[in-house]
């Protein structure tokens, strides 16, 4: 698995970040799918103790899939492809567990964030189902490896296209797209995060919800989920960047106990085309005098 970002579609299957790039490039809007990656390398499954098949529980499944078609509606769609067990890059960098690896990680804090403690930091400790992923201590080297390797590109390729949509449009705006177990949507299709206001404008939340509810999903604000790092650390609308993270149902498009797509899944993606086109529209106020 080669860490390698691009900037054009057609990369190889074996680079670690892939961004699929507009021809054109007409949106402040960026999105990102950062949990949809499936290349299982040698380099991890050999270090596990637990089955592919199990490990593949904690992807954000086919979400690269339900919105490639951002790039069409001149928008670049940023994608991990490696898994989600190997390297969670929706963590802050430093967020390890300092009892998981030996000898210990040179970043590791003296004292784990809860999600570390509780197995879910950027290097995870847990599988999705809750069993441990590895039959020992982890090498703090090997964690280092990963971060340099996969955490570091990842979050360059967001910055850069994040920083190229403000300096053009004056603003930019994240999509951080995500994919939750439907026994914990409560009912809800999709569920949008914005930190509690703190992420993006009431307009541009606003606008989204009104476009999914006009497609037919029912639809909450942060409950359960408000939104994790990435949202939080990119979403800064005073200076010009919202960030704002969507979580699909996977009941919807998929079978969740194998990890499947059904029928579904096309469906959704031609859906959610039409709701990206909804966020590129004008009216909105993101397109700017900059074009």
């Amino acid at each position: 698995m080669t860490p390698v970002t691009r900037d054009t579609q057609g990369s190889r299957s074996d680079d670690a970040v892939h961004v699929d790039a507009p021809d054109a490039v007409s949106s402040p809007l960026v999105f990102a799918s950062p949990h949809s990656g499936r290349c299982y390398a040698p380099e991890l499954t050999r270090q596990t103790r637990v089955a592919e098949p199990i490990l593949r529980r904690s992807e954000d499944a086919y979400v690269d899939e339900i919105f490639a078609d951002a790039p069409r509606f001149g928008a670049p769609l940023i994608k991990a492809l490696f898994p989600r067990v190997f390297l969670d890059v929706n963590r802050e960098r430093s967020e390890l567990d300092p009892a998981m690896f030996d000898p210990p990680a040179a970043l590791a804090p003296a004292a784990p964030s809860a999600r570390a403690a509780a197995g879910l930091g950027v290097v995870p400790r847990l599988a999705a189902d809750g069993r441990p992923l590895y039959a020992g201590p982890v090498s703090g080297e090997e964690a280092s490896r990963r971060l340099s390797a996969y955490y570091d590109p990842y979050h360059a390729g967001l910055r850069s296209a994040l920083s190229a949509a403000r300096d053009r449009f004056g603003r930019a705006v994240l999509i951080d797209c995500h994919s939750m177990p439907s026994a914990s949507a409560r009912g809800a299709d999709i569920v949008l995060g914005d930190r509690y206001g703190a992420a993006c404008s009431r307009a541009t939340i606003a606008h989204a919800e009104a476009g999914l509810r006009d497609l037919g999903f029912a639809v909450v604000r942060n409950r359960p989920y408000a939104g994790a790092y990435t949202t939080e650390h990119y979403g800064k609308p005073h200076l010009g960047v919202e960030a704002l993270q969507v979580e699909i149902n996977r009941g919807l498009y998929m079978d969740e106990l194998h990890v499947a797509p059904h029928r579904g899944l096309a469906a959704l993606r031609e859906t959610m085309a039409r709701w990206i086109h909804h966020m590129s529209d004008p009216g909105l106020g993101l397109q700017t005098a900059a074009e």
